[in-house]
């Protein structure tokens, strides 16, 4: 029996509840005990990590009436029935509907210690026969979102595998283009959260003024311009993932305030006094390493320590050549499909060069390069061998934009800000452009 499954005890006469709770306290089992049905629903989840011991007349709905909802909750939970004398009735009744067993009054706490155990672990079976299965389901959908078969790759899907379910917070290395934010997704979609409690924030990419009510929200007046209450980014990820990119861009300041957000889970809003509690876990990735810059004092020691519970290192492109063809012949079906393009076919030539390149911008770089090999154009290094094909000025235009705001895109690490700098374009504009190309 494993120590995080319980029993939660259902019984509203008080000394037959305190000797139930202490006879199974006695023999190791971990006991949630409440008075009624209803308090019971209120513990009681799909997938519940433990037993159901409920007694048979209760205030309200009856240990009956409980028997069925908990069966069509979770029919596999395991329910065992205490009923009186003479209620063998009710309780054949109850076994019909689906009761693992039931206990008549009186009996000894020996007894049912013996079968809450078998119950127990029956239960244990039948939870690790659907974690198997998740895990299973999981790593089909891990290889086909992070894609190789080097043992680098097994490695990082493996550890993704092992600690999505778990509480705890992840830091992940890798050099620009490794696919840091995906890894992040990963965790996030395995973990079972919802969806929208996904929230990404690129530390980098932002103003330090504007990092902290990014982060912690603001109540209104609470700086020139704070005209109303704004959410910030912790609070909106409760019960759900908060991703940190480029956190070694992060100024101490805030990095102070984060640690005391990872070691006491709470926030307070700018302007505010009010601790507000968050439950969310935190992934932050850096292509720099922090264990170095909390050596030479530009990063806190504290917060490194706090951060990386869990550690995921993504390996370089060149690290993993045998993973490039299939990579570049996945990324190059994307963009044929995208821009409506016949797939180009791929000569092993092609592929031996490809490999032979070190792709300093990993993934995002070969995909850019997939990109332009799909739209005909493009003859340097990164695209080896390519021919170009009669376009319309439209098309050429269209081509040339494309591949100019890849590449920049690229070398600012995937900061719309900085490349808009760069490019001298409005940031409205590039991020229309961006969608456009399907470069976000």
């Amino acid at each position: 029996m494993k120590p995080q499954l319980s029993v939660l005890l259902v019984e509203d006469d008080p000394n037959v509840r305190l000797g139930c709770e202490q006879a199974m306290q006695l023999a190791g089992i971990a006991v949630d005990a409440v008075g009624s049905a209803e308090e019971a629903q209120k513990r009681l989840a799909a997938g519940y990590p433990g037993i159901v011991v409920t007694d048979m007349r209760l205030p309200g709905m009856d240990g009956m009436d409980l028997l069925r909802w908990v069966v069509q909750l979770d029919a596999d939970l395991p329910v065992i029935i205490i009923t009186g004398h003479g209620d063998v009735t009710l309780a054949v009744e109850a076994m019909r509907r689906g009761a693992y067993d039931f206990m008549q009054k009186p009996f000894s706490t020996g007894d049912l210690v013996e079968v809450v155990r078998r119950a127990l672990e029956k239960r244990e079976l039948v939870l690790e026969v659907e974690a198997l299965r998740r895990r299973l389901d999981h790593r089909d959908d891990l290889e086909a979102r992070l894609l190789g078969r080097s043992p680098q790759m097994a490695r990082v899907r493996q550890l993704i595998l092992d600690v999505a379910h778990a509480a705890v917070d992840v830091l992940i290395f890798g050099e620009t283009g490794t696919g840091k934010e995906m890894v992040a997704r990963c965790l996030h979609d395995l973990s079972g959260a919802k969806p929208e409690t996904y929230v990404a924030l690129n530390c980098g990419g932002m103003a330090d003024n504007l990092l902290d009510s990014e982060l912690f929200g603001h109540e209104p007046g609470a700086f020139t311009g704070a005209q109303k209450r704004r959410i910030g980014k912790i609070e909106y990820a409760s019960g759900g993932t908060l991703f940190l990119d480029e956190v070694e861009s992060m100024p101490m300041a805030m990095q102070i305030k984060l640690l005391r957000v990872l070691q006491e889970r709470v926030i307070e809003r700018l302007g505010s006094n009010q601790l507000v509690p968050v439950a969310c876990r935190v992934i932050a990735a850096s292509k720099e390493d922090l264990k170095a810059l909390s050596d030479q004092g530009k990063f806190r020691a504290d917060l490194y320590y706090r951060l990386n519970v869990v550690r995921i290192e993504l390996p370089a492109l060149r690290e993993r050549r045998e993973d490039i063809p299939a990579l570049y012949d996945e990324f190059l079906l994307q963009a044929a499909k995208r821009y409506n393009r016949p797939p180009p076919v791929l000569t092993t030539e092609y592929l031996r060069r490809l490999m032979a390149q070190d792709w300093p911008g990993n993934i995002r770089e070969l995909r850019n390069a997939a990109d332009c090999h799909a739209l005909g154009i493009g003859r340097d290094a990164a695209t080896p061998g390519l021919g170009s094909t009669p376009q319309s000025l439209t098309d050429a235009v269209e081509n040339y934009e494309r591949v100019l705001i890849a590449n920049e895109f690229t070398k600012q690490d995937g900061n719309i800000a900085r490349t808009s700098e760069a490019l001298k374009v409005a940031r409205t504009t590039l991020h229309d452009k961006l969608k456009k190309y399907g470069l976000i």
